[in-house]
């Protein structure tokens, strides 16, 4: 009977293992859950409003959410909840179905990277030592980065296009250069979620589309869950599998690209009027204030 619960167990392991990797279904998978959230920022930081309230909202493995909406409709605020940064006031957060608060902050760092809004001003490192800090969760009581870790770091460095810069100091280099080096700051943390708060702010139209595209190839090949808060309609129209519109603090219409970004739903959102022009080389759209004048 031992050796038969012994067996067993080694099935059951293997089972697991085989049906995570190789069932289909797994991109649908929850990977994190809010249930309930209530949360308001206290004393002089905001006013003393919820930023969300009553909030629910799951986010799938595989998926690539852009969540939209107006200043001050808590787009943050949820990203930020979601890393462990803010803690609710009400209800609770799961990470692959266990308690947020109960992981180890290097546990979450594993599955979880996020990359902030750029600060006005940032402590002097180099960008090697930005990028590198990714690498932290993983380190050895020493310390020091092994091997493996350095391979990491220089196959990132490449990828955002920093290698010839890992030697400026942050400060002395351009917005979108230092944008690009948190971006892979985060990508080094191997992580299965990637939280993005404006992540196209400082770059250029050629490196946000290159941007995008690597984060695009990273979500289809590698089944990275990235999560992005965004004011750009156009990108998220093109890179996103889903749409979140936050309004007031609350969910006012989460789905595709299709149900969620239409000029009726954007009025009602934004206070805007637009335009929607069809792209003949691609499905998604553009849009555009109808008033604008386009002689």
């Amino acid at each position: 009977m031992l050796f038969l619960g012994t067996y067993l167990n080694i099935f059951l392991i293997i089972f697991e293992k085989s049906f995570l990797e190789f069932n289909p279904l797994r991109k649908y998978l929850s990977l994190v859950h809010l249930i309930n959230i209530d949360f308001k920022y206290t004393g002089s930081q905001r006013n003393s409003n919820f930023a969300l309230s009553n909030f629910n909202y799951v986010i799938n493995a595989g998926e690539f959410i852009s969540i939209l909406g107006p200043n001050g409709s808590g787009k943050s605020t949820l990203i930020k909840l979601i890393t462990g940064y803010l803690e609710p006031h009400k209800g609770r957060i799961t990470l692959k179905g266990k308690n947020l608060n109960e992981f180890d902050r290097k546990d979450i760092a594993k599955i979880i990277a996020y990359v902030p809004q750029i600060p006005n001003s940032i402590y002097p490192f180099s960008i090697y030592e930005i990028v590198a800090m990714g690498r932290f969760p993983y380190l050895d009581f020493t310390g020091f980065e092994k091997e493996s870790d350095k391979k990491i770091i220089k196959n990132v460095l490449d990828l955002m296009e920093l290698s010839h810069l890992i030697n400026k100091g942050i400060n002395e280099v351009s917005g979108g250069e230092a944008q690009r080096a948190f971006i892979g700051r985060a990508l080094v943390q191997e992580p299965k979620i990637l939280l993005l708060d404006e992540p196209n702010s400082h770059l250029d139209i050629k490196h946000q589309i290159s941007i995008f595209n690597l984060l695009r190839k990273l979500n289809r090949e590698n089944d990275l869950t990235i999560v992005t808060v965004m004011h750009d309609l156009n990108l998220s129209s093109v890179y996103s599998s889903r749409v979140t519109l936050l309004k007031n603090g609350k969910i006012f219409l989460d789905g595709d690209v299709n149900h969620t970004l239409t000029p009726d739903v954007i009025k009602e959102v934004f206070e805007v009027n637009v335009k929607i022009l069809a792209n003949e080389n691609n499905p998604r759209s553009i849009f555009i204030n109808p008033d604008s004048n386009l002689e």
